[in-house]
């Protein structure tokens, strides 16, 4: 009888810390297939994507494994935790679990810090022998991985399009940010064979579409523009995120949307340039913010963006500006966070150095209140005018105004009628106090 393993891709919790359930998950995480095609053979293994799906707490396995995205790491300990009363063995993983390592060993018996490609096996082994360690961390100096599991999922109720990865970490060191926290910088790209190898194999499962996982796709023009000529072959739709500096190159825009791209979202963070500055991300220039757009829109990709208020540069006005800068540029997918120090980050030092945390409990960090104390409001003005930036981004008349009344409304329109219809579901959950997230 073979060993088994569950892989457990938790939820975040809601405001009323119930786990946020839905219908259908349209962006799956590539962690639980990558690590199930990483578990050694003689294993069997079982994904569970809680947001569709209930947790099976009488599973058969012996192992249990949970990774989570942003703040669900909160969600994961609980999970953690009822495993372990069961009297499972439980390792943690992802972002937020890395950075908190020594507050996510008290939940569970392993952490794995960081990647996991070359420790997995490791891991596993030492749980046969029963000589699992706390720890596992080793830094990966060249990225390749087999092909993902995505067998495991496919009778889940998933969306149209599976995530392949490019590259992993991201050269630039924003304050805030965990990618930098862990990989200081470090960038690493993946052979372009194994990435177009995993795109045939999402085409063969019979999908049209793939999303790109890469914090800088466009750091090496060369790989990209390689990339897109494959791509282009395959006749595949595809979606990623990047730097807005892709606006200033036209022809790399062209090439981006006839090899398939059909959308990009970008870490805008704030149109406030001392606010950048503040977040260590001071080569953003938001002054050419609007003209950018502009390019990309042309150029026939649609653009979604991330933003976060509350850096020392943040007023209520330039909040209440940033939801005109959203309607003026007619982004179809905006996302706002309230700018929250995360252990382990250079900002939740900095503001610990300046006695500047106003909320200690670090299980109510959410992105969704201000837990540290802004430079020009209070941490109550500032959750209130995040959640009035929300409501009136999410208002019906800006919704409209961004996805229906458009110049190339009637070229594009079945489009445009789904990011109608993301919108309305975003504008559901704000009404609800659930920030809208990528689930």
């Amino acid at each position: 009888m073979k060993k088994k393993i569950l892989l457990i891709q938790s939820t975040p919790y809601d405001s009323n810390r119930e786990p946020i359930k839905k219908s259908k998950l349209y962006f799956v995480g590539l962690a639980m297939p990558l690590l199930a095609s990483l578990t050694p053979s003689d294993w069997e293994v079982e994904i569970c994507l809680e947001t569709i799906e209930d947790i099976p707490f009488h599973t058969d396995a012996s192992l249990i494994a949970i990774g989570s995205m942003g703040h669900a790491i909160i969600r994961s300990i609980d999970i953690a935790k009822e495993f372990r009363k069961r009297s499972k063995t439980v390792i943690l993983g992802g972002y937020m679990a890395s950075l908190m390592n020594e507050e996510a060993i008290k939940y569970c018996d392993s952490v794995i810090i960081g990647d996991g490609e070359l420790v997995w096996s490791e891991a596993i082994r030492d749980f046969e022998k029963g000589q699992l360690k706390k720890f596992y961390q080793k830094n990966l100096t060249s990225l390749s991985t087999p092909p993902p599991r995505f067998d495991l999922i496919m009778n889940k109720n998933i969306g149209d399009f599976l995530p392949v990865q490019a590259g992993r970490g991201c050269p630039n060191s924003c304050s805030f940010c965990s990618v930098y926290c862990l990989y200081k910088n470090s960038y690493l790209k993946r052979p372009l064979d194994e990435v177009i190898r995993d795109i045939k194999q999402v085409k063969d499962l019979g999908f049209k579409k793939f999303l790109l996982l890469d914090d800088n796709i466009i750091s090496d023009r060369k790989y990209l523009e390689e990339f897109c000529r494959e791509i282009k072959k395959l006749d595949m739709k595809w979606l990623s995120q990047c730097s807005i500096k892709v606006g200033e190159d036209k022809d790399l825009l062209k090439l981006l949307y006839d090899s398939g791209c059909i959308a990009l979202s970008f870490g805008l963070e704030s149109i406030n340039y001392e606010s950048l500055k503040f977040m260590d991300k001071c080569w953003a220039k938001p002054w050419d913010y609007s003209k950018l757009i502009k390019n990309i829109q042309n150029a026939g990709i649609d653009v979604s963006t991330e933003m976060v208020v509350g850096a020392d540069g943040d007023t209520l006005q330039s909040i209440h500006d940033t939801a005109k800068f959203i309607e003026d540029n007619k982004i179809v997918v905006p996302r706002f966070y309230i700018l929250t120090p995360i252990p382990g980050t250079k900002y939740y030092d900095e503001m610990k150095r300046e006695n500047r945390i106003y909320i200690d409990d670090i299980y109510s960090y959410d992105g969704s209140q201000a837990v540290h104390i802004p430079k020009h409001m209070s941490p109550k003005e500032l959750t209130k005018a995040y959640w009035e930036l929300y409501n009136r981004v999410f208002s019906f008349k800006s919704i409209f105004n961004r996805t229906i009344f458009r110049s190339d409304f009637f070229k594009r329109m079945d489009k445009y009628l789904f990011y109608f219809l993301v919108n309305l579901f975003y504008r559901y959950q704000i009404k609800k106090k659930i920030t809208p997230n990528i689930f």
